[in-house]
């Protein structure tokens, strides 16, 4: 048995807002699409998604995918006892007030974020800040809808980051997670965030960042997710500090959970270097199962030992196609230019030491065409069209050495196919191979550092 969702009706913004899918055949030949099912207990949603359709909260425009923060408050509102939510990033007031009304209900709402983003907006100056934070709370302060922090504040939920430890926090509080109740887990690779959900609010063109979340209803999977929240939350804000982020946490290697008939494994990071569990090798070990194809949408790609073993896999005859963003692609470190068979110095004119570009490049990788400051910021893969890898894990050290992220190997074709097809949309416009803006960069490097000089 198998579910659709759709939104509430109090939510609701368009009649027939469903997350289905097509082929792409179908598209084509503008047939009607055709819903993929689901696997019982899991629900998925993508904010690009063209079967889809809802009304932008910026511009007030009708654009194409699935509303995320209609999904967030779809799960917030079904809350009855509790919600844990461990957030790099939240400043959507209506999330914001949703939690508040749930907290004055009597609800235990408790929220975590990474230190970066926990003072209000509002109270900062931006004479104080980086240029990237000065351009989003300006975004903020033009957008009118409130500050989202300040809102949590007042309303009395209770909130801490990761520096609640005593320290100066670990490399990012990366999770994008909400439990509810024990029972519902709400996770994926979108920060609650307007440019992450619907777009820049100074550009009337923007769609956000690509992105997907997830709903999954198990109390054991839901289990695994609170003892995670414990180790960040402690004893809470005011207490001794008793939280644990980064390395402190001491997590364990990967944990299992049903979902319905659905295997799901998760792994929270980070991980010393030195220990076997790590995520990356964890992403390795997966991936040296693949027997046909992988397909992967990554936002950062950084992991030597991963573009080995893409590597090992092509030659093996395994077939792979890499969506990469097109803003962290061509930096000197991506391994997306390894698969390419590039070597980029960096503004240095060094080159990595343990880079490894492959002799012979791969075909099949692609750019997607998205509006200029949109990022691609899926992190997932699909091996064999059965098992999906996703999370708020970027394929990189930091995630597995530093941050606080979520890492999810799903063994299921049904979802699988609908991260194909979101795969498949993407890939129909993308750029595929070397592209004039990298084929610019490698010129102009190589005009300032020759073949360049590797680093040791």
């Amino acid at each position: 048995m198998f579910s659709v969702w759709r939104p509430a009706p109090w939510l609701a913004l368009a009649s027939t807002l469903l997350i289905s899918g097509c082929s792409g055949r179908a598209g084509i030949e503008g047939r009607p699409p055709a819903a993929l099912p689901l696997p019982a207990g899991i629900e998925v949603a993508f904010n690009h998604r063209l079967t889809a359709h809802y009304r932008s909260p910026i511009n007030g425009q009708w654009r194409q995918g699935d509303d995320l923060e209609a999904f967030v408050l779809e799960s917030i509102e079904g809350a009855q006892r509790q919600i844990l939510v461990a957030v790099q990033e939240l400043s959507l007031p209506r999330v914001a007030e949703a939690l508040v009304r749930k907290r004055r209900q009597g609800l235990d709402v408790r929220v975590v974020l990474e230190n970066t983003y926990s003072t209000p907006w509002s109270q900062q100056h931006d004479s104080d800040l980086s240029p990237h934070l000065r351009h989003r709370n300006q975004q903020l302060r033009q957008l009118g809808w409130g500050d989202a922090v300040l809102m949590l504040q007042q309303g009395g939920v209770p909130m801490l980051d990761d520096t609640a430890d005593g320290s100066a926090g670990s490399g990012l509080m990366h999770h994008k997670f909400m439990v509810v109740d024990g029972m519902t887990v709400v996770t994926g690779s979108a920060n609650f965030t307007p440019s992450c959900i619907h777009g820049d609010p100074d550009d009337s063109g923007s769609r956000g960042n690509v992105n997907h979340l997830l709903r999954l209803h198990s109390h054991q999977l839901a289990a695994l997710f609170m003892a995670e929240f414990g180790r960040l939350w402690g004893d809470g804000p005011g207490g001794a500090p008793d939280s644990r982020f980064g390395v402190a946490k001491q997590n364990p290697g990967p944990r299992q959970a049903q979902v319905g008939s659905t295997s799901v494994q998760v792994l929270f990071a980070p991980h010393s270097q030195d220990d076997p569990n790590h995520g990356l090798r964890w992403i390795e070990r997966v991936l040296s199962e693949a027997g046909d194809q992988v397909d992967l949408s990554l936002f950062v790609f950084s992991a030597q030992n991963l573009a080995d073993a893409l590597r090992r896999l092509h030659e093996d005859g395994v077939r792979i196609r890499l969506l990469a963003d097109p803003g962290f692609a061509n930096r000197s470190f991506s391994e997306t230019l390894d698969l390419l068979g590039i070597s980029l110095p960096d503004n240095d004119c060094r080159l990595e030491a343990s880079n490894r570009p492959w002799q012979q490049s791969l075909p099949s990788v692609g750019i997607p065409r998205l509006r200029a400051g949109d990022k691609l910021h899926h992190k997932f893969a699909v091996i064999d069209h059965r098992t999906v890898i996703t999370g708020s894990f970027n394929w990189s050290p930091s995630a597995a050495h530093q941050n606080d992220e979520t890492l999810l190997v799903i063994n299921s074709p049904l979802l699988a196919a609908h991260f194909t097809q979101e795969m498949d949309e993407l890939w129909r416009t993308a750029a595929v191979g070397m592209t004039p803006r990298l084929q610019r960069k490698l010129e102009r490097q190589r005009q300032l550092c020759g073949s360049g000089v590797v680093r040791r």
